[in-house]
């Protein structure tokens, strides 16, 4: 008999079936997490990451064998989920994805329950699905030195910060790190993009002994890449304090610009274990309020170059 075991979210009751399967293997021989220990550290994390995901249609990335077996990635949203679990329509060719939303607790403990262990977000919310109000800049090394990723943060920091632009550094929690810029919401992603992409330019051109925006991985040789194509509409990028599908589950977790010296950071500092610590600091404490209009930005990024 399968067990099964409640769970309070909230107002609600969600049930966890076979709490004690693993789901995530240790890392070089290290604790093993189950079902029980993922819904425990989405439910601890919540009040620090719902506030990213609310209003955002997701894709979700399911290992319901844990992350050894098959996986498969999720938009619409199954028949089988609660009707108190929200969803948005959105539009595409030939049709329509019924993408998943999720706006409490419980829906995030639910999606841990379906094995759901990464959640990818879009970068504008319901309602305004066009309009971007997040510049995502991903750092992707092209080995696992972590010291190229923190050197490129610091120049495209510095550049932001020409720009007056504030931004938020997250580990990825696999190899790099995510920069992100929150935008005003007025502009297309068709503006963000290019924005992104010329400021990702600017950066090449001044070091291309280090950085590079090719796509294509055989033009990057050992330099970091610079990735904006998450800039895109229905495109999406990993949400904050989300776990990752590897060995010792690591966790996406915002950092400090100050932390990103501490010798000890890494793109897979942070896991289930000790997530909910560093997101009690606050690293990003304002930056949602800080959005700024990209006009301004442009103009000074032009001057520039």
């Amino acid at each position: 008999m399968t067990s099964t075991r409640t769970v309070r979210a909230g107002r609600l009751v969600v049930e966890i079936r076979r709490p004690d399967k693993v789901l995530l293997p240790g890392d070089g021989g290290g604790k093993e997490y189950t079902k029980a220990d993922l819904v425990a550290y989405y439910r601890s994390v919540a009040r620090f990451m719902l506030p990213h995901l609310r209003g955002r249609p997701l894709m979700l990335e399911c290992h319901p064998d844990g992350v050894d077996g098959p996986r498969f990635m999720q938009k619409n949203t199954p028949d089988h989920y609660p009707d108190w679990i929200h969803r948005v329509e959105v539009p595409k060719e030939g049709g329509t994805v019924c993408h998943t939303v999720c706006d409490d607790t419980a829906t995030l403990v639910h999606l841990a329950d379906q094995a759901c262990l990464t959640l990818h977000r879009w970068l504008s919310r319901v309602g305004r699905l066009e309009s971007p109000d997040r510049i995502v800049f991903d750092l992707d090394p092209a080995g696992d030195d972590f010291g190229q990723v923190r050197q490129a943060a610091r120049l495209l920091g510095d550049l932001l910060g020409d720009l007056r632009l504030p931004s938020g550094l997250m580990t990825t929690g696999s190899r790099g790190l995510h920069v992100v810029v929150p935008v005003s919401g007025r502009h297309g992603f068709d503006e963000t993009r290019e924005f992104a992409k010329d400021v990702a330019d600017t950066l090449a051109d001044a070091r291309p002994d280090l950085l590079t925006t090719a796509a294509r991985k055989k033009d990057r040789g050992d330099r970091l890449y610079l990735d904006v194509q998450r800039n895109a509409y229905a495109q999406t990028a990993v949400a904050p304090f989300t776990v990752r599908a590897r060995p010792g589950a690591p966790v996406a977790t915002p950092l400090s610009w100050e932390q990103l010296d501490d010798p000890e950071v890494h793109a897979r500092r942070w896991t289930i274990a000790d997530a909910v610590e560093q997101a009690r600091t606050e690293p990003w404490a304002g930056l949602r309020g800080r959005a700024r209009a990209l006009g301004p930005a442009r103009r000074r990024l032009d001057a520039l170059r």
